[in-house]
């Protein structure tokens, strides 16, 4: 007899065509389900104003409710994270049955989505891309609001049939916060996208330039580059930080550009555009930034922009701790050095000045197609969903994505 189809429900604050690295990979994650032969509901918010309209993906039912945003854009805040977790709730209790559910951070959804799931005797799987109670504590929250973190986290955790993490690093910590079964599927890079040929940017600057794409925000810490700037608009005669995004940190950035020596002409703030122009304009540039401030609960992170860059054959200059350091410098993918002025200008001028050489880029965007696949994670992480599913006969077909097939490697490393 065959089984029926298993029913997943994605449950997220965040989805395409909202720009972060978390919507690319939620989507992936929903086709690779479909794929298999799950029927998936995603219950996120409405999309606030996307640079593009996107194709709707067969087979993936999105249903928005509408939230609280900061004066970002972003569903960032006590106040934020309710306006979508209490309708949630509700959401959950009164759809159709599903068979798993698929919660994304922060802790207060992933509190809601057990709630629900006792009540339904429906089980779920956690996607820890971090662990919200270290960051606050790092970050000097008070003991009470930490410690209330902390046991939310846990309690979510605990309730978890799987639980996703993206580095060894954040399993660990979910562990010792009490999760019964974690597993490690680094993040991925959509690698028909990011990649060395194709296109650049038409507005591109004349001379070479640096560029930081994505998400700006406090812990992320990008004002180093643009304090960089300094020396190195000297050191290197035309040369332009482009930064390509928006965040919380966006204002200050334009405020410590306007404080360089030249009035921040070397700085090129844009805002965020439809994921193939940022790749274009990643292609284009000589090398791509990255970082994480330290001490702010996120030096366990890899960040996806790391993959971008790699995947876009563009060297990456990656200023900050944790396990990218490792990955960039193993598999000759750039440089990485500490979070610090001095160092990164000097290795922001040295990357501006070297020569094109095809065979650096080659050999990074290949390792970014073996290794960082968005269609190989998204296809491990649907099979531990459905795995984890009450439909236990169901058989899931491995998903080929991209014309990639799940690699075991996945499972053995990290990302954020």
């Amino acid at each position: 007899m065959t089984s029926r189809r298993p029913r997943v429900v994605l449950a997220t604050r965040i989805y395409s065509p909202e720009p972060a690295a978390a919507s690319f990979r939620l989507r992936a994650l929903a086709r690779a389900l479909v794929e298999s032969g799950a029927a998936v509901t995603v219950l996120t918010t409405t999309a606030p104003q996307a640079p593009a309209p996107e194709d709707p993906d067969p087979g993936v039912r999105i249903r928005r409710w509408p939230v609280l945003r900061d004066r970002t854009g972003y569903v960032r805040g006590y106040l934020q994270y309710l306006s979508f977790d209490v309708p949630l709730l509700l959401r959950l209790l009164f759809s159709t049955r599903p068979d798993v559910v698929v919660v994304e951070p922060p802790p207060t959804t992933g509190f809601v989505a057990r709630l629900a799931c006792v009540v339904r005797r429906v089980p779920y799987v956690y996607y820890a891309a971090d662990v919200w109670s270290d960051a606050a504590n790092s970050t000097g929250a008070p003991a009470p609001v930490v410690a209330a973190v902390r046991r939310v986290e846990g309690w979510v955790l605990r309730g978890a049939r799987r639980v996703v993490a993206v580095t060894e690093e954040v399993a660990e910590r979910t562990r010792a916060l009490g999760a019964r079964e974690t597993v490690v599927v680094r993040n991925g890079i959509d690698t028909d996208v990011f990649r060395p040929d194709g296109p650049v940017p038409d507005g591109a600057p004349a001379g070479p330039y640096a560029i930081y794409a994505g998400t700006t925000s406090e812990w992320q810490g990008a004002d180093v580059f643009v304090r960089a700037m300094a020396t190195v608009a000297e050191a290197v005669p035309g040369a332009t930080l482009v930064v390509l995004g928006q965040g919380s940190a966006w204002a200050d950035l334009e405020a410590v550009a306007r404080a360089l020596p030249d009035g921040g002409a070397c700085v090129r703030m844009l805002r965020p555009v439809p994921q193939a122009e940022a790749a274009a304009w990643l292609r284009g540039a000589a090398v791509a930034l990255v970082s994480l401030r330290p001490g702010q609960g996120y030096d366990f992170a890899f960040p996806t922009k790391v993959l971008a860059g790699a995947a876009s054959g563009t060297p990456v200059l990656y200023a900050g701790p944790g396990p990218a350091r490792g990955v960039i410098e193993e598999n000759g993918l750039g440089r990485a050095v500490a979070h610090d002025v001095d160092a990164v200008a000097e290795a922001m001028s040295d990357l501006l000045e070297a020569p094109a050489d095809d065979g650096p880029r080659t050999r990074s965007a290949g390792w970014a197609r073996t290794h960082a696949s968005i269609a190989a994670s998204a296809a491990e992480v649907a099979r531990i969903a459905v795995a984890a599913s009450r439909v236990p006969d169901h058989r899931l077909t491995a998903p080929t994505l991209g014309g990639v097939r799940p690699s075991p490697g996945l499972t053995e490393e990290h990302d954020a």
